[in-house]
């Protein structure tokens, strides 16, 4: 820990339990989400479950509740928040006209995984929108985070509550490893359900664009609004472009050991790694590797951490993260991932592989 971040954990963080995606509340929950909703009225920090990763919530119609965000966890002050509502009609004070497609879009995935990008309204501050003239809008299902926005007066920025670069929390126990003594309160309401963070769509631009995969597929979103695009940098380094969306300039996701994604015939992949790890541990290093049941005996590493089965990327997508913390608490210093597919889900999967490895893919044949 440096000294800067020794001076930036210095308030009293309080973890309250909630149960998992609980339907209704009893009595003292409603009291805890009350406080929780209070603490960001009043400017703080609280950190809270969704669906799909824990976030970092701040009022996001207040410029200094914004850059309390950016300073907690580290992240470039050009990166958008988005902006999460409990209701629908809770967008049109934050967005100066609701385009045709966003209303479809909204009824067929709100509640849900889906964020929109949409021209932003005089209410949001540019503290929160990254400097741009477009607000990232999101109606979340899990009932703990609707009920804390609502308590929040409406309108809850929130990155994922992690370190900027860190893998995004999927557990409590990994808010609290990042943000104790950053932030004021901490809901923990266990394990999340999707595991990756929303998909993002862009409507300003003509067919939308999709800025981020995630559990909203394309062939879903395109059921929905015809021809839709992808941004060239889903798969890809994005090199110096002005990020328009969370996660799309800075490495994300990321492990403290050096990571490599690769690439081939499975029994050549497994190969090439047992190969590598001989090598690492030669040099001093500790290995690790990431893979799925199929292969799971066919590794020599010091630790392999298994995502589930490859056909099931719902059970890859809700492990990816928990397995890269995992990773580094037990002191991995190389890791080695299998490729998956990025067709549907996959899409989102190998998209925050290749943000955590660094776009580092060896292929072997």
């Amino acid at each position: 820990m440096g000294k800067c971040d020794i001076l930036l954990r210095t308030m009293k963080t309080i973890t309250m339990k909630i149960r998992p995606d609980a339907g209704t509340f009893d009595e003292k929950e409603e009291e805890i989400l009350r406080r929780a909703g209070k603490i960001i009225k009043e400017g703080g920090l609280v950190a809270f479950p969704t669906e799909t990763v824990y976030g970092l919530g701040g009022d996001a119609l207040n410029r200094a509740s914004a850059r309390k965000i950016y300073e907690a966890k580290g992240r470039p002050s050009d990166n958008p928040l988005i902006v999460h509502i409990c209701r629908f009609e809770d967008i049109f004070r934050i967005v100066p006209e609701v385009p045709a497609a966003a209303g479809r879009l909204a009824e067929a995935f709100w509640p849900g995984p889906l964020t929109m990008i949409l021209p932003k309204a005089d209410s949001v501050p540019y503290e929160t929108t990254g400097g741009l003239d477009t607000v990232a809008v999101r109606l979340p299902s899990h009932p703990a985070a609707r009920k804390l926005i609502a308590y929040s007066g409406g309108y809850v920025a929130a990155p994922s509550a992690n370190l900027s670069g860190r893998p995004s929390p999927t557990e409590a126990e990994y808010v609290i490893q990042d943000m104790d003594g950053r932030i004021d309160m901490i809901l923990d309401g266990g394990k999340v359900g999707i595991g990756l963070e929303s998909t993002i769509v862009d409507l300003t631009v003509v067919p939308p664009q999709i800025l981020r995969p995630g559990h909203v597929t394309q062939e879903m979103l395109g059921g929905v609004l015809g021809e839709i695009d992808t941004d060239v940098t889903i798969l890809s380094d994005g090199g110096g472009q002005a990020p328009k969306a969370p996660g799309m300039k800075y490495r994300h996701y990321a492990p403290k050991g050096e990571m490599a994604i690769v690439e081939g015939p499975r029994e050549q992949v497994a190969a090439y790694i047992n190969g590598q790890v001989e090598k690492d541990r030669l040099r001093g290093e500790r290995t690790g590797v990431i893979c799925t049941e199929e292969s799971l005996d066919g590794y020599r590493a010091d630790v392999v951490k298994c995502l589930g089965r490859r056909e099931d990327q719902e059970s890859i997508g809700r492990n990816l993260y928990s397995m890269l913390r995992q990773m580094d608490d037990e002191g991995v210093t190389r890791i080695y991932s299998e490729s998956f597919a990025d067709r549907g889900f996959g899409q989102a999967i190998m998209n925050r592989l290749l943000k955590a490895a660094g776009h580092r893919v060896i292929r072997v044949q």
